[in-house]
């Protein structure tokens, strides 16, 4: 069976050009400006959308997506919430993959079964769990590729050859290359370095790559959009989120600010193979 991710990649690469994937806080920095900023997304050059799962403990997540976070989780975001604004999303847009990205103890506590028909539901069509290991398959992984719904695993410049084959054995949709050891915001040190990893990866797959951390600007997709089947770019997207408040309150430019940023990356990502 393939997905929306599998059929976005493929036709991505059929126009020999990376995938522009695009991080944003569900809900944040409140319920109907960030609905209103998911549905903006594609049409400002978003290829899939990852979609952010408000957490109070996150352990990857730099100032920015922290703060993006608590701005959900005061504006009353709920993973029920989370669900439903994939699902207002679906009424519109059929062909947009959209990826849950997160921490596994509010999908435990939501039940796994029933999280699972509920996303499927809604349109979800992949997840990253950041904390579930490949030995906790049983979990999450496993049941969410019987439902259909990709898993996403990460990989990270610590991974090794030989535990590269452990981590990608359930992998399906894409791969997601961490680009540096640390948190989400921080700059790429080799750009070189990255697109030496792209490769090792592919030798172990033929899944596409994406590659996400420390990527900010049009010539950052450029140059790592070279090298990688997709480029995912998040902090800079909730960080503008943030700039826009007045009062920590949303403007008339939140939307615009986020959207803006988009349309600048997804012109890098077009010349990254010119």
């Amino acid at each position: 069976m393939t997905t929306r991710i599998d059929r976005r990649f493929a036709a991505l690469k059929a126009e020999n050009r990376p995938a522009l994937v695009t991080f944003v806080m569900a809900g944040d920095p409140d319920l109907p400006t960030g609905q209103a900023i998911l549905n903006a997304l594609p049409q400002a050059g978003a290829d899939v959308i990852e979609l952010g799962m408000p957490f109070s403990d996150p352990m990857a997540d730099g100032v920015a997506i922290q703060l993006g976070g608590q701005r959900a989780l005061a504006s009353g975001q709920t993973l029920t919430g989370v669900l439903g604004m994939v699902e207002e999303f679906r009424r519109k847009d059929e062909t947009t993959p959209i990826v849950l990205m997160g921490y596994y103890n509010p999908i435990y506590i939501y039940g796994v079964d029933r999280f699972l028909a509920d996303a499927t539901q809604a349109g979800v069509d992949g997840l990253i769990v950041v904390d579930l290991p490949p030995e906790e398959d049983e979990e999450l992984c496993l049941p969410a590729l019987k439902a259909g719904i990709n898993f996403i695993r990460l990989t990270t410049p610590t991974t090794d050859d030989r535990r590269l084959p452990t981590v990608l054995a359930n992998t399906s949709g894409f791969v997601y290359y961490v680009s540096m050891t640390g948190v989400t915001g921080a700059a790429i040190k080799s750009r070189g370095a990255v697109g030496e990893a792209v490769d090792r990866i592919k030798a172990h797959t033929d899944l596409p790559v994406a590659v996400g951390f420390g990527i900010k600007t049009a010539d950052d997709a450029a140059d790592i959009g070279r090298h990688a089947d997709g480029i995912v770019v998040g902090s800079v997207l909730v960080d503008a989120v943030g700039k826009s408040l007045d009062e920590g309150r949303a403007t008339e430019r939140t939307v615009a600010a986020v959207r803006d940023i988009v349309a600048d990356l997804a012109q890098g990502v077009r010349r990254a193979r010119q």
